[in-house]
């Protein structure tokens, strides 16, 4: 069968099979009338092969369940997955899997028609944040999730979880419209804010015999809850001395300490477009080569909100003060530190050609993520003079970004396939090119002096082979290895201020990871699996060469040794033509885990992010994860049950921390969405999200959680109501936090917002 067989929905099958990395569920896990993605899911599991235990989602469910602005949206209900999504737009969204926390995102893998948008120059939530805006919601075809190391396809960096997303190809000329509203109510503290957001995107796509192209736009325009508020230690001085000033709240910290909150910053206003160019063209009928490009503009300005004010009423930011009777000292960039404009202009690129026959299938992929344009502007002089210029820093990552090759191919031996055995090699190269410099005009000005640089390299060689074996037709075998060589280089650091100039030392190490996989076929539609795998995490460039001073000092670690993931699973599944039922045991075990952790810097009074190797780690636990149709008829649920058992079992260096929950694992997360159509054209659903108590640090000495900076418990009620008015047009209406649940993951979070949407097609 060629690339073009006859049948329009294989065209289009195949075309979404190629651009996709990820591994498929079986054509049973799929209603009827989904060839499309069917055959799609086959054609990309003849390479790769991927035994993981999995979750699915395609555009049919998305668009009935999930009130999606942002293409991150889109998981929220699967099983494990935290996405610390902000507000809508939010650039800073990393995903927590069932292992892992919101301050590791590198231990995920996030794909897009086979190009990285995981942002492997760091294992943070802020840098090294998903690249999730180079995909739109009106693009996604289907988004697969494989959980763990299990198989040698993927890097180390797999431990936690897979994401592969695949966006659509056309068959036939068509094109979409979609525009929405967002509205949050927000009141908190002295905060009280109608925030709205909008939201337009149009797709078009045809065939042109051999060559299909499409083609999205995607335009949000935002406004956001504050990310930041302002505060000081309760002072026990005094005084009536300096301008007295009102409007102060008393609150405690996340240790338990008393403070004054002052006011809120990280007040972001964005306006960002995405868009995306993909063309395949058929060279032959066996042969096919896929081009993808994406553009992402972001402008961001954040502005602060004081609630201090003097007796007559102006609004106060900075210096000496009495409040309530105590003298206070604010220093200038304790407002203006929150105040900042920021622009991106990113590329994506990725260039695929391959190849399929009868016992042998191929793919070539090239990729490449660049920092074009990414420049930060900030304020170091105090409010309000700085709302009109004056001194600041200009940060520029311009030249960051990564690129990635991969070659793989599978053939199946023996007579009938007895054998499945896929092999491949891969390449990548992760640069950080950050430097900040003086200007006397934050706002306009031109880069003045460097006053702090952080530079360096990753790059990683691999080859990996996994093989495919039907010992009998109940039992298979899945075995396989990847051997990989890295090595850090070009690191340096630079500081004016603290004094600081030094090229960092390289770093080799290699390493290899086996995987293995038994599954067996107990009775029809009924699957035992237990996966065993193995992964080496190396440091990334950011943990090993980034230097940061403000708000919070980060400091690098050329010392950093990689991190050692052992990985098992034991999985019971049940398939059918109406969805699946899985209970899954897993247990991961980590040597020389590598954590980021704030404390005080060389044990004085400054605070500062260090990454360390904890000796040993694990997390161990249960899952229950339910994907059913017509679980009574007109009625579809998708639901899950997560416990994690996350401790630090040895810590050398930080004692403290031994038998402590691992920061931001809760024991308990907990999904549910349920879809009743009441008619042939309107969908219902009503959802929940729900997570345990979290923690921030090793130690968990953060004891109050539902403060700024600290990690609380949340229940969030969604819902949402789709109609098809017509053939071609769809009204939604929803609400995200109908409870209105004030919850902190270190930020504010969301409160209930009410979303409303119309769709047109072709």
């Amino acid at each position: 069968m060629g690339f073009f067989p006859s049948g329009a929905p294989s065209r289009c099958a195949l075309l979404i099979a190629f651009a996709s990395p990820g591994a498929a569920l079986a054509a049973d896990d799929v209603a009827a009338g989904e060839d499309i993605l069917v055959v799609a899911r086959q054609q990309s599991q003849t390479i790769e092969q991927a035994p993981n235990t999995r979750a699915a989602i395609d555009a049919a469910r998305l668009a009935d369940t999930v009130n999606a602005v942002n293409v991150e949206d889109s998981v929220k209900y699967l099983p494990g997955l935290i996405v610390r999504k902000r507000h809508i737009g939010d650039t800073q969204a990393p995903l927590a899997t069932r292992t892992s926390g919101l301050g590791a995102s590198a231990r995920s893998l996030i794909y897009a028609d086979g190009a990285l948008l995981s942002a492997l120059i760091g294992n943070n939530n802020t840098l090294a944040s998903p690249r999730w805006s180079l995909v739109s919601p009106q693009e996604i075809a289907r988004i697969d999730v494989l959980y763990g190391p299990f198989s040698a396809a993927y890097p180390g960096n797999a431990m936690g979880a897979v994401v592969t997303i695949t966006t659509r190809l056309p068959d036939t000329l068509e094109a979409s419209v979609n525009a929405g509203l967002s509205v949050q109510e927000f009141d908190q503290y002295g905060t009280h804010r109608t925030l709205p957001s909008w939201q337009i995107g149009g797709t078009i796509g045809d065939r042109f015999g051999p060559l299909a192209i499409f083609l999205s736009d995607d335009h949000v325009a935002s406004k956001g809850q504050p990310l930041l508020y302002v505060t000081t230690p309760l002072s026990t001085s005094a005084s009536v001395a300096g301008v007295k000033a009102g409007g102060a709240y008393d609150d405690v910290n996340r240790t338990g300490t008393r403070v004054k909150l002052l006011g809120a910053s990280g007040l972001e206003r964005q306006v960002q477009d995405h868009l995306k160019l993909k063309a395949a063209l058929n060279l032959s009928p066996k042969v096919r080569l896929t081009y993808v490009g994406g553009l992402f503009l972001n402008d961001t300005v954040a502005h602060t909100q004081t609630y201090l004010t003097d007796p007559s009423g102006a609004p106060l930011y900075a210096g000496a003060l009495t409040i309530d009777g105590r003298s206070y000292t604010i220093a200038p960039g304790a407002f203006s530190g929150g105040m900042y404009d920021y622009q991106e202009r990113h590329w994506s690129h990725s260039l695929s050609l391959a190849g399929q026959g009868g016992h042998f299938d191929w793919q070539l992929i090239g990729t490449l993520y660049d920092f074009a344009h990414d420049i930060q502007r900030s304020p170091t002089t105090a409010l309000p003079g700085a709302a009109q210029g004056g001194a600041g820093n200009v940060t520029r990552l311009d030249g960051t970004g990564w690129q990635t090759f991969d070659a793989k191919a599978a053939w199946k031996a023996g007579a009938e396939a007895a054998h499945t055995i896929s092999f491949g090699a891969h390449f990548d190269r992760f640069e950080l090119a950050s430097n900040r410099f003086t200007t006397d005009d934050w706002p306009r000005g031109g880069d003045g002096a460097l006053n702090l640089q952080s530079r360096g390299k990753t790059r990683t060689i691999a080859v990996w082979a996994q093989d495919v074996v039907h010992l009998t037709p109940a039992l298979t075998l899945t075995i396989g290895g990847r051997q990989e060589w890295w090595r850090a280089y070009d690191g340096r650091n630079f500081s004016l201020s603290p004094a600081l100039a030094v090229d960092q030392p390289g770093r080799k190490s290699a390493h290899f990871s086996p995987k293995a996989s038994l599954a067996w076929v107990l009775a029809p539609h009924w699957t035992t699996r237990f996966s065993f795998g193995e992964a080496w995490r190396f440091p990334t460039v950011g943990e090993l060469y980034q230097l940061v001073t403000i708000p919070i000092a980060a400091v690098p670690n050329p010392n950093l040794h990689p991190e050692r993931a052992l990985s098992e699973e034991l999985a019971i599944e049940r398939a059918d033509d109406r969805g699946t039922l899985r209970f899954s045991l897993f247990n991961e075990s980590v040597k020389d885990a590598l954590i980021s952790q704030t404390g005080p810097l060389n044990g004085g009074p400054t605070l500062a992010t260090f990454v360390q190797n904890v000796d040993q780690t694990r997390v161990r636990g249960a899952e229950i994860a339910v994907d059913r149709r017509d679980l009574i008829p007109g009625l579809d649920l998708l639901a899950s049950v997560t416990y994690a058992d996350a401790q630090t079992g040895k810590d050398t260096a930080f004692p403290a921390a031994v038998g402590k929950v691992l920061p931001s694992v809760p024991r308990w997360k907990t999904t549910l969405a349920a879809t009743w159509h009441p008619a042939e054209k309107l969908s219902l659903t009503a959802a929940v999200r729900y997570a345990s108590r979290l923690w921030g640090t090793l130690d968990n000495s953060d004891v109050v959680g539902n403060t700024y900076q600290g990690f609380y418990k949340y229940t969030v009620v969604d819902l949402r109501a789709r109609y098809a008015l017509t053939e071609h047009l769809t009204a939604s209406l929803g609400v995200d936090n109908l409870n209105n649940s004030k919850y902190f993951l270190f930020h504010p979070f969301p409160q209930r917002s009410v979303a409303a949407e119309l769709g047109w097609k072709l």
